[in-house]
C-alpha cells in the first residue's frame, strides 16, 4: 500500500455533507456509476461523470492499494429508446438482429471515446441483458414482500410500501403524486409507483417471467447489476445530478426493499449539469454534440480536440458545480496542458506528488490540484531537483500522458516549419497557385502566416502563429 495516503473526504447527497470516507471493508472498495444507454453515441455531458468517477478510481486504488478496489460502470442495452432506433436504422432486419446491431456499434464507440478521454477500464462492465434472471429474482421478492404489485401488464413498486421513501432527493410521497399523470396511468394504485417489468408484444424484445414475457423497466437493472458484483450494500454510488431522481431514488427503494437492508451505498456521489456556450445542449437547439465529434470532427470551434484536453477541460469545474463547456474552456485547457508537459520529464521512478493528491482527496478538488501543478512546474523550469519528474509522475496519476500533446505540438511545429519554406520556395519561384494553396491549408489547420521583408537584405520572410 503507498505511503502518505491521504484521508478522503467525501460530499455525499444522501447526507448533505461533506463526510469522512469510511469503506465496509478496506480490502474489498466497492463503487458503481451508472453507464450509458447505448442507442447513440455518447454526447460530451455523458463524459463528465465517466472522467470525475475515473478520477475517483484512480484514488480510491491509490489509498487501498489496486487489487482492494472495484468498479462496476453498466452498460444499459435494453431500453425502448433502443428498439426504436433499431427500427429507424435497420427496418428490414429482425428486431432482435437490430437491436444487437444498435447496441454493438454504439458500445464499441463508447469503449473507443472513453479511453481517448484518459479513462481506465473499470473493473468490471456489465450489460443489463445479461443479468434478467436476477432483476426478476428481486422482483419476486418484492412481490412476496408485498412491495410490488401486477397490474395492467406491468409489476409495479408500491411507494407507499416504503416509510422514508424520497430520502436522496428530498421529495416525499405528496410532491410525487401531485406531479404524477394519474388519467394517463389510472391502473396505477399510486400516481407515483414505478415500473419493474412490463409485458412485451409479439414485435418487442421480451423474456419470460412470472408474470409472462415482458422486458425490466430501467431502474430494477441497476439494483440487479450492483448486487450481483457488490453485494446488497457497497460503499459509492455515482452519477450525474439528473439521476437523482427518479432513478437512484428508485435504486433506493427496490434494493433496500429486496433485500431488508437499512442502505443501499453508503455514499451516493453526483456530478453537476454541463451546458455547452452557456445554452442547454438538445438536439431540437441544434447544438448537441458527441464526444465522437469532438475528438474526431471539426464541428465544434472549426477543429479536432484532443481527449486529455476534454478531461482537463471538465476538470478544470469542481465536479459538483455546473460547468461551461466552450471552445475558449477547451483552448484555456489546452495552453495550461502544453505548459505543464513542456516542464515535465520522463517521470521515472518518480512518485505522484503526495500535496495534490491531498487536495484532491478533499472532495475531489482538482481546482486545488493545478495550483499545485503550477508550482511544480515552475520549479521543473528552473531546474529545481527531480520536480520535473514528479511533474510527470503526477500528470499520469491524472490520467494526462506528460509528453502527449506536447508530442502532437512539437510535430506540428516541424510539419508547419516545412510547409512554410516549400511556400516560400514557391513565391520565389513564382508558382503563386502552390503557395496559395499551401497557405490556405496551413489557414485550415489554425496556422497564419504574415509575410514581410527582411529590413537589411530585403529579402521575402514568413512569421507565422498558431491559432487556437
Amino acid at each position: 500500500m503507498p505511503s502518505q495516503l491521504p484521508t478522503l473526504k467525501l460530499h455525499n447527497t444522501l447526507t448533505r455533507t461533506k463526510e469522512d470516507f469510511v469503506p465496509i471493508n478496506r480490502d474489498n472498495v466497492r463503487m458503481y456509476v451508472c453507464g450509458p444507454t447505448v442507442y447513440d453515441f455518447a454526447h460530451i455531458g455523458n463524459a463528465r461523470p465517466v472522467i470525475v468517477f475515473d478520477v475517483m478510481f484512480r484514488l480510491l486504488r491509490h489509498v487501498y492499494g489496486e487489487d482492494h478496489v472495484t468498479y462496476v460502470r453498466n452498460i444499459t442495452d435494453v431500453d425502448d429508446k433502443i428498439n426504436a432506433r433499431a427500427l429507424r436504422d435497420y427496418p428490414d432486419l429482425p428486431l432482435n438482429e437490430a437491436i444487437r446491431k444498435v447496441t454493438e456499434k454504439t458500445a464499441t464507440q463508447f469503449e473507443k471515446d472513453v479511453a481517448a478521454l484518459g479513462c481506465l477500464p473499470p473493473s468490471v462492465e456489465p450489460r443489463a441483458t445479461e443479468h434478467i434472471g436476477g432483476m426478476v429474482t428481486i422482483i419476486e421478492r418484492l412481490v412476496a414482500k408485498g412491495h410490488a404489485y401486477e397490474a395492467g401488464g406491468e409489476v409495479l413498486f408500491r411507494v407507499s410500501s416504503m416509510a422514508d421513501y424520497g430520502q436522496l432527493s428530498g421529495r416525499n410521497l405528496e410532491d410525487n403524486i401531485a406531479g404524477a399523470r394519474v388519467a394517463v396511468e389510472s391502473h396505477k394504485e399510486n400516481p407515483a409507483d414505478f415500473v419493474l417489468w412490463k409485458a412485451s408484444s409479439e414485435n418487442e424484445p421480451g423474456w419470460d417471467s412470472p408474470w409472462g414475457r415482458g422486458r425490466p423497466g430501467w431502474h430494477i437493472e441497476c439494483s440487479a447489476m450492483s448486487q450481483a458484483f457488490l453485494g446488497e450494500t457497497f460503499d459509492i454510488h455515482g452519477g450525474g445530478l439528473d439521476l437523482i431522481f427518479p432513478h437512484h431514488e428508485n435504486e433506493i427503494a427496490q434494493s433496500r426493499c429486496a433485500h431488508g437492508t437499512e442502505m443501499m451505498a453508503n455514499y451516493w456521489m453526483h456530478n453537476g449539469y454541463l451546458q455547452l456556450e452557456g445554452r442547454k445542449m438538445s438536439k431540437s437547439e441544434g447544438n448537441f454534440v458527441t464526444i465522437h465529434d469532438l475528438l474526431e470532427t471539426e464541428k465544434f470551434g472549426g477543429r479536432k480536440w484532443p481527449g486529455e484536453v476534454l478531461r482537463l477541460a471538465m476538470l478544470m469545474t469542481h465536479y459538483r458545480e455546473p460547468i461551461d463547456f466552450s471552445v475558449a474552456r477547451l483552448e484555456e485547457a489546452e495552453n495550461k496542458l502544453v505548459s505543464w508537459q513542456r516542464a515535465a520529464d520522463s517521470g521515472r521512478d518518480a512518485a505522484p506528488d503526495a500535496m495534490a493528491i491531498a487536495e484532491f482527496a478533499n472532495d475531489l478538488n482538482f481546482s486545488r490540484v493545478t495550483t499545485v501543478l503550477d508550482a511544480i512546474a515552475r520549479k521543473a523550469n528552473k531546474g529545481e531537483g527531480s520536480a520535473s519528474n514528479c511533474l510527470a509522475a503526477t500528470l499520469h496519476f491524472f490520467g494526462f500522458t506528460p509528453y502527449g500533446l506536447l508530442a502532437q505540438e512539437e510535430a506540428k511545429l516541424g510539419a508547419t516549419r516545412q510547409k512554410v519554406q516549400d511556400r516560400l520556395s514557391a513565391l520565389n519561384a513564382k508558382d503563386f497557385a502552390t503557395a496559395d494553396a499551401i497557405r490556405n491549408k496551413l489557414l485550415e489547420d489554425g496556422i497564419q502566416l504574415m509575410d514581410y521583408k527582411d529590413p537589411e537584405s530585403g529579402e521575402r520572410r514568413t512569421k507565422w502563429e498558431i491559432k487556437r
